[in-house]
């Protein structure tokens, strides 16, 4: 089912059991659209995600690690003064709709108690967070400023008065006596029943009304299998749902989506967190990693261009004997060409005195044409040895960058930055210029490497995934255990990653190597060879880039890899 109010609902029953009253510690705006409160309730710290993003807007404790820039925006800033040590009071819905109210007590300037409304709006590209003060409704600030040409139907600008979306006038399901649906089913036809739940009650998506329908009409008491349907959304059971081809969807509880396998979580934020931590941070990762990608895939089409254009010199330079064969001809019979002649036949002594047809430039006689393919000859010789040293090199590029590549693809948007250094560092991407101030030049700050991802397998073992070279160089040849377990999908560009264990149980290497394989080129295969061996084998040779490494005396695993492990055997810093 998509966020619909519903859910949200069930959201605001979760989030006020587990917030309320807790204080707010910290704040920050990781992206653009999106911004974490950390709550600290009953001795436990809960980041919670409030997010306005047009595809992924929802308010969930999230435990998915996310990197703060270097400069907090305004509107962070803003939200630092204002909330941070104020209790949250309550998390309420507005009526069935997609709107959340954050209740927050502070106190204002004059040291007045005042109560702070943060007000999430999930509303597709309409989405919004505001910070509003509720005695008055007036809008102290808000992650999108929307201009008046923009929105004629309310003002989305600071200062301005705060106002709902327009109302549906549609009954709330949770305070109707739900004496509407009992008119509605006997006046519609089976068929139409969907639609005219949508039509009658508020929060309803076109998913939800057809999953109430089918109950309806499975069941012989109307209401009271209503009745039961809504009090899932007061007692969620968060479950998700994998087809066949791996596509997801979720619900509030398990209402046995057709053709799918479902997976039960604790808590919706969690199953919000299985759901949208491929979608959105791929969505994140693009949107930093944009440029990368671009250079990325313009340096793969341009070393590719080239090692077409050195496998066709390549080739000519391995029909250069015929060159030679056509130049010794003619110097031994230049008296047959003239001046003015395209080709002559000539008698090949090479070839048991077969005529042989050769080419001719009209401008030149016999011994200028000999010169000529001798010329040709030569050159081709001298290239081939260059050739195959181009060769080499613009392959070890291209599958350089193919590496890169893969690593963007499964990156999480804390690795996009050291991907960035490490292509600065390679020379392929120009550093931004020191601005100098006042006749002083400011020192950018040095930059502080990501960590490798830590996961933990079913005994317990330590597995850690690096998302890049960077981190793929630290984890194979910078630990002092040099006798644990290091794997890497086989012969495809992927992560290396290493168990923390020198006699890792089969079940440890076999989670491990699916983990290896999860972030590769080898994700959505089956049956992928993974080559494993103590780090202590691995060597680099001078000059090498980062994260490449040669071994031998490798063993090799067969797995395909599972998205539900990697989720469940992720350990959260």
């Amino acid at each position: 089912m998509p966020l619909d109010g519903l859910f949200v609902h069930a959201l605001a029953h979760e989030l006020n059991q587990t917030l309320a009253g807790g204080r707010i510690t910290k704040v920050h705006q990781p992206y653009p659209n999106e911004v974490i409160l950390v709550v600290r309730n009953n001795s436990t710290n809960y980041p919670v995600l409030l997010s306005a993003h047009p595809a992924y807007a929802r308010a969930q404790v999230t435990r998915i690690p996310y990197q703060n820039p270097k400069t907090p925006t305004n509107f962070a800033m803003f939200l630092r003064r204002n909330l941070e040590g104020a209790r949250l009071e309550s998390v309420t819905q507005v009526e069935n709709d997609r709107i959340l109210h954050f209740a927050v007590k502070t106190h204002d300037e004059l040291g007045d108690e005042q109560t702070l409304l943060l007000t999430l709006e999930m509303m597709g590209r309409h989405s919004n967070l505001f910070l509003v003060r509720e005695k008055d409704q007036r809008i102290l600030e808000l992650i999108k400023h929307v201009p008046a040409d923009q929105n004629r139907v309310r003002s989305l600008i600071p200062g301005a008065t705060y106002v709902l979306p327009p109302a549906q006038h549609k009954e709330n399901p949770f305070t109707s006596d739900l004496g509407a649906l009992a008119k509605l089913l006997l006046d519609q036809n089976k068929s139409d029943w969907p639609k005219a739940i949508q039509q009658q009650f508020q929060g309803f998506s076109s998913q939800s009304a057809k999953n109430l329908a089918e109950h309806l009409e499975a069941g012989s008491d109307a209401m009271g299998v209503a009745k039961d349907w809504l009090n899932h959304f007061n007692h969620p059971e968060p479950t998700l749902f994998r087809s066949e081809k791996g596509k997801l969807s979720y619900a509030a509880f398990n209402w046995n989506e057709p053709n799918t396998q479902a997976e039960s979580f604790d808590t919706l934020g969690a199953l919000l967190d299985a759901y949208f931590s491929g979608q959105a941070e791929a969505d994140r990762v693009n949107q930093q990693a944009a440029s990368l990608v671009r250079l990325v895939k313009n340096e793969l089409k341009k070393n590719q261009t080239k090692e077409k254009k050195l496998n066709q010199t390549l080739f000519d330079s391995e029909n250069a004997e015929e060159l030679k064969v056509k130049g010794d001809l003619l110097i031994t019979y230049p008296h047959l060409v003239k001046k003015g002649m395209t080709s002559v036949q000539i008698e090949n002594y090479y070839d048991e005195n077969r005529l042989l047809t050769i080419a001719l430039d009209p401008r030149f006689d016999g011994m200028q044409n000999a010169n000529r393919y001798f010329h040709k000859y030569r050159k081709l010789r001298l290239a081939k040895d260059h050739v195959l040293g181009q060769l080499q090199e613009t392959q070890a590029e291209i599958d350089y960058f193919l590496q890169i590549q893969t690593q963007l693809a499964v990156a999480s948007p804390k690795d996009v930055a050291d991907i960035k250094v490490e292509l600065i560092d390679q020379g392929y991407l120009r550093e931004k210029t020191k601005v100098k101030t006042k006749g002083k030049q400011t020192r950018k700050p040095k930059h502080v490497m990501g960590q490798p991802d830590r996961f933990t397998a079913t005994d317990g073992t330590l597995i850690e995934v690096g998302k890049n070279n960077l981190q793929n160089d630290q984890l194979s040849m910078k630990k002092t255990n040099r006798q644990r377990i290091w794997l890497h999908v086989q012969k495809l560009p992927g992560s290396h990653v290493l168990i923390d264990s020198d006699h890792p149980s089969e079940q440890t290497l076999k989670e491990a190597a699916e983990l290896a394989t999860y972030f590769s080129k080898a994700r959505d295969s089956a049956n992928v060879p993974v080559d494993y061996l103590p780090a202590g084998k691995l060597r680099k040779p001078n000059g090498a880039k980062p994260g490449f490494v040669i071994f031998e005396g490798q063993q090799t695993i067969y797995v395909t890899p599972d998205p539900t492990l990697v989720q469940k055997l992720k350990k959260a810093k």
